[in-house]
C-alpha cells in the first residue's frame, strides 16, 4: 500500500525522476511474494529511498525537471548538426544568448547528427533541445519515415528558427548540368539521422536514382565544401540557411559553384510524398547568382524534452529567443520574430510554456 502511495505522490509531482517511479512500482508488483520479516525490512528501505528521491526532485529549486550543476544552475545539452552547416554556429549563439538572459540556466549546444538524431536523443534523455526540420519531427511523432515503429511523445514545440532550403551545389567543372546527371556520381547527401539525407534519398529517388546508383558521403555541408573545393566530391546536398556563408565561401575560391534546380513533375512528386515546399531561390540571393533556381524548403524548428523542460523554462526560452533575437549574431537569427514564432508547429504538440508566452505576447488566443 506504501509503495502505491509513493508512486501517486511522485506523478502528481511535476519535478519526479522517471527512474525513481519505475523503480516504486517495480517494488509494488513484488512486494506480495515477501515473507512478513522481509517485509518489515523493505519497509525500511522504501521510505529511506523515497526520501532520497524526494531531496533529488527538489534539488532544482522547482524550477526545472533537470538536477543542477555544482555552480547551481540547470545544465540543458541541445542537439544541433555538423559544424559545417547552419545549426551548429547558429545554436551555439542561441545558447550565448539564453546563457546571459536567463538566470540559473547553462544551456550548451553540442554538434550532432542534425534533425533525426537529435529527436532520438531527446527521446532517450540524452538530449534536452533539439533543432529540427519541422518534417522529421512529424515523423518522430507519429512513428513514419526515419521513426517507423517508434514513435517518440516526449518532445514539444518551443518556437520556429528559421525557413530551411534545399540547396543542391556542384561545380561547373564537373559537367553536372541537373540532378538527373548525378547518376554514378559522388555525392555528398548529409551525415547519417540528418533531415539532409532524408531529404536527399527522396529528391533522387523521384529522379530515378537509387541507392547503389551512386557513390554516397554522409556528412555535413562543412565536410563536404572541401571536398567539393579539392574535387573530392561532385556534388553536396544541403539544408541550409539563405544565403549561406559555405556556398560563398566555396564560390569565393573556386568561382564556378552552381545551385541544381528542382522542377516539373519531380518537383511535384517530392512535394507529394515529403512534404516539402516548392521555394524558389531567387536571383540575387547570392550576388553570383544570376538566375531563379526552383527548390523546396521547410521550417528548422525548436524542440524541448518534456520530461527535463517544465513550463517556466519553457516559457523562458521561447521569450528569450525572441525577445532578444538581437543580440544574436547569426544572419539567420533575423527570422525568430514573433509573425514566424508558430512557422512549423504544424501537428505538434506546443509545450505549456512556450503556450502561455505565445498567449501573454497575443500570438495564439
Amino acid at each position: 500500500m506504501v509503495v502505491y502511495i509513493i508512486v501517486n505522490y511522485l506523478k502528481k509531482r511535476k519535478k519526479y525522476s522517471p527512474v525513481s517511479v519505475r523503480f516504486f512500482e517495480f517494488l509494488g508488483k513484488n512486494q506480495r511474494g515477501m515473507d512478513m520479516n522481509k517485509r518489515k525490512f523493505s519497509f525500511l528501505s522504501l521510505f529511506l529511498v523515497f526520501f532520497l528521491a524526494l531531496a533529488a526532485g527538489c534539488s532544482d529549486g522547482g524550477k526545472s525537471g533537470k538536477s543542477t550543476s555544482g555552480s547551481g544552475k540547470v545544465d540543458l545539452l541541445m542537439g544541433t548538426g555538423s559544424q559545417g552547416g547552419t545549426y551548429y554556429p547558429l545554436g551555439n549563439e542561441m545558447a550565448n544568448v539564453w546563457n546571459k538572459n536567463i538566470k540559473n540556466v547553462n544551456v550548451t549546444a553540442t554538434e550532432s547528427g542534425a534533425s533525426v538524431e537529435n529527436l532520438a536523443k531527446i527521446s532517450t534523455g540524452k538530449f534536452d533541445l533539439g533543432m529540427t526540420v519541422n518534417l522529421p519531427a512529424y515523423d518522430a511523432l507519429e512513428g513514419k519515415g526515419e521513426f517507423k515503429g517508434r514513435k517518440i511523445d516526449n518532445f514539444a514545440f518551443i518556437g520556429h528558427i528559421y525557413p530551411e532550403v534545399l540547396q543542391i551545389v556542384t561545380r561547373e567543372s564537373t559537367g553536372v548540368k541537373s540532378i538527373a546527371d548525378l547518376k554514378g556520381k559522388r555525392i555528398a547527401i548529409g551525415p547519417p539521422g540528418s533531415g539532409t539525407q532524408a531529404a536527399a534519398k527522396a529528391i533522387l529517388k523521384a529522379y530515378g536514382i537509387e541507392d547503389g546508383d551512386y557513390i554516397v558521403y554522409q556528412e555535413g555541408f562543412g565536410d563536404a565544401k572541401a571536398k567539393l573545393q579539392d574535387g573530392t566530391i561532385d556534388a553536396s546536398f544541403g539544408l541550409l540557411g539563405l544565403p549561406d556563408s559555405g556556398i560563398n565561401e566555396l564560390q569565393a575560391t573556386t568561382g564556378d559553384v552552381k545551385l541544381l534546380e528542382i522542377s516539373g513533375k519531380e518537383l511535384e512528386e517530392i512535394a507529394e510524398k515529403t512534404g516539402y515546399t516548392p521555394y524558389t531561390i531567387e536571383a540575387g540571393s547570392y550576388e553570383w547568382l544570376n538566375h531563379n533556381v526552383s527548390t523546396v524548403s521547410a521550417f528548422a524548428v525548436l524542440v524541448a524534452n518534456t520530461d527535463t523542460v517544465d513550463e517556466e523554462l519553457a516559457y523562458q526560452l521561447a521569450k528569450i529567443m525572441i525577445e532578444k533575437s538581437d543580440q544574436n549574431t547569426h544572419a539567420q537569427a533575423r527570422h525568430m520574430t514573433k509573425e514566424n514564432a508558430l512557422n512549423g508547429l504544424g501537428n505538434l504538440p506546443l509545450h505549456p510554456g512556450a503556450e502561455k508566452y505565445y498567449k501573454e505576447v497575443g500570438i495564439l488566443k
